[in-house]
């Protein structure tokens, strides 16, 4: 099978892990704190304003904590999300309140937030679709003007920036992840940024049960009860280890190579995709912007988007949807039509994309890919020209 997503690891990253394990200490330690510094120096912020954890997931739910998100406070965020992102809205009592997106970029507009902001909204949460930037500056411009924090969901943008600034550092806070089906890896973890050394601060105590005085090894033998504590607020332990950390150091020194050849991949898909009838590919991302190159889709009539997938399944191809549409979950309550959003949703499919894909497969994904549109578009009695409402529209 010719997966969707695949981590690229080796020797160096087994290496890594065998110095963790000849030092004797396998839980967070000096080689987080070294990851976490580095991360920092790869993204051009101060390493004081970030925190290592488990999963990026679980800082999407300390964010709604740090912002003290409660019953009647709305969080905007666009409807193709992460189901993590509203989970951490709705775990809080809060409200999500989902915003539509572009059809073709998947990305909201601060026009499509602004639409949704209402006197009851804390904050604004963005995903950046396939790590492209989107329009992230107009977006932080508008959370400013209006005093509404900004939350970055960057875990598709691990090296995507705007205008030189890096994605995740807009607002106040951002999050990335490091899941098995990231670009950079460490089985699981995320990184918090927190634009205030305070909030920072504070998400770090968090992240560790809340201890205010840290028991242990580290301050033993000097004076007093090393093993005394003190908690203050009430905290989860949401910490990574030095076994996540060292695979991490080890695959943010690869992950320019990584971006590159994700970027070679994006430019021969376009090669060999862009103008085959019937399909929409992206469009290249506006100057200034530098994608992650995470995700690749191509669009279709929605009639036959189920049919190709299943073709190519059967071929040996893996594709998907991400991200599918939250405001039609009827756990998150009721919520308007979003046309954009479900426009997408229909006719979107997502296509392999990682930085281990050989030639070779990238020539089966696209045969097979070509194919089965002209396949399924004859077969479903559909012409196959781009119809004048797929005319491309900029990234």
């Amino acid at each position: 099978m010719i997966n969707l997503f695949e981590p690229a690891f080796g020797e160096a990253e087994l290496a890594a892990v065998r110095e963790v394990f000849a030092g004797g200490w396998l839980g967070k330690g000096p080689r987080t704190s070294a990851f976490q510094a580095a991360f920092a120096a790869h993204l051009g912020v101060p390493a004081d304003r970030l925190v290592s954890l488990n999963s990026c997931t679980e800082g999407l739910f300390l964010a709604m904590e740090l912002l003290d998100i409660g019953p009647g406070d709305e969080v905007v965020l666009p409807s193709v999300s992460f189901v993590g992102a509203a989970n951490a809205v709705a775990a809080r009592q809060g409200t999500p309140v989902f915003c539509d997106v572009d059809p073709y970029t998947l990305n909201p507009s601060a026009a499509h937030i602004a639409a949704r902001l209402t006197a009851a909204t804390r904050a604004v949460l963005v995903l950046h679709y396939g790590g492209y930037p989107g329009d992230i500056e107009n977006i932080a411009a508008l959370c400013r003007d209006r005093g509404i924090p900004l939350i970055e969901d960057a875990a598709c943008a691990v090296a995507s920036r705007a205008s030189g600034t890096a994605c995740g550092t807009f607002g106040e806070i951002g999050l990335w992840s490091f899941d098995s089906m990231k670009i950079l890896v460490t089985g699981d973890g995320g990184m918090l940024y927190a634009r205030d050394p305070e909030v920072a601060r504070r998400a770090t105590e968090r992240a560790y049960l809340g201890l205010r005085q840290v028991s242990g090894y580290a301050r033993a033998g000097t004076g007093g009860r090393w093993w005394d504590f003190q908690v203050g607020p009430f905290g989860r332990r949401s910490i990574t280890n030095d076994i996540a950390a060292a695979i991490g150091a080890v695959q943010l020194e690869k992950l320019p190579s990584f971006v590159r050849r994700r970027q070679e991949i994006t430019h021969w898909y376009d090669d060999r995709l862009v103008g085959v009838a019937g399909l929409r590919c992206p469009a290249p991302p506006p100057p200034g912007h530098a994608p992650s190159y995470y995700f690749y889709w191509v669009q279709m009539d929605r009639r036959i988007r189920d049919q190709v997938a299943e073709r190519l399944y059967q071929r040996g191809i893996y594709t998907s949807f991400r991200y599918a549409p939250l405001h039609l979950v009827s756990a998150y309550g009721p919520q308007p039509p979003l046309p954009g959003a479900e426009r997408a949703s229909a006719r979107t499919l997502c296509i392999p994309l990682h930085q281990g894909l050989d030639d070779s497969q990238l020539d089966t994904v696209a045969t097979e890919l070509r194919a089965a549109v002209a396949e399924q578009y004859e077969l479903a009695g559909i012409e196959t020209p781009h119809h004048p409402e797929d005319k491309e529209a900029p990234r």
